[in-house]
């Protein structure tokens, strides 16, 4: 009698690990926040949400006050100068850094950078390169004969923390479609 209470009470604990692991995966770690404001501007911007959520992740973890010694800011993590051009290219006249901290400015613009890259090199790696190393760097990559075959593709990366970034980010976002999708 005591071995089937024991094997009841692990089975239950098991069952219990199971359900509350994934709770704590969509509630802790992989959380749809600010999911209004990732909603409004992806639909806006053509983007997936759920590849907003995870350069949101990468970039920041979710913090709306998180700073940079790159001076990037917010949740997105847009830089000044990045966020003064995007303002610029929006006709947004009054533009001042503190906005890039306000999360809804910040997704919009993040969101509107996500999409002009896209426009620029039409692949996600690419656009996740770029959101991270520069346009321009990931332009002289692809007209580099070591680093791209075509000039449309890289055949690697040479920045080890892009390179990471690049997977990181497709990890994110593969595992925010299965657990939401």
């Amino acid at each position: 009698m005591k071995k089937i209470i024991r094997l009841v009470i692990i089975v239950l604990a098991i069952c219990l690990l199971f359900l509350g692991s994934g709770y704590i995966l969509k509630n802790v770690i992989f959380p749809l926040k600010y999911m209004n404001y990732v909603e409004k501007y992806s639909k806006e911007y053509n983007l997936d949400p759920y590849f907003v959520m995870s350069v949101m992740k990468a970039e920041s973890n979710f913090d709306e006050d998180a700073k940079s010694n790159k001076d990037a800011k917010g949740l997105m993590q847009i830089t000044t100068s990045t966020g003064k051009w995007i303002a610029e290219k929006q006709g947004i006249i009054e533009f001042n850094t503190d906005l890039l901290l306000e999360p809804e400015v910040n997704i919009r613009f993040g969101c509107w950078y996500l999409n002009n890259l896209y426009k620029e090199f039409g692949d996600w790696d690419l656009v996740i390169a770029a959101y991270n190393a520069g346009r321009g760097r990931v332009q002289e990559w692809l007209n580099s004969n070591e680093h791209s075959n075509d000039g449309k593709n890289l055949t690697y990366i040479p920045f080890k923390e892009t390179d990471k970034y690049v997977k990181k980010v497709n990890v994110y976002y593969n595992i925010y479609r299965s657990l939401y999708s």
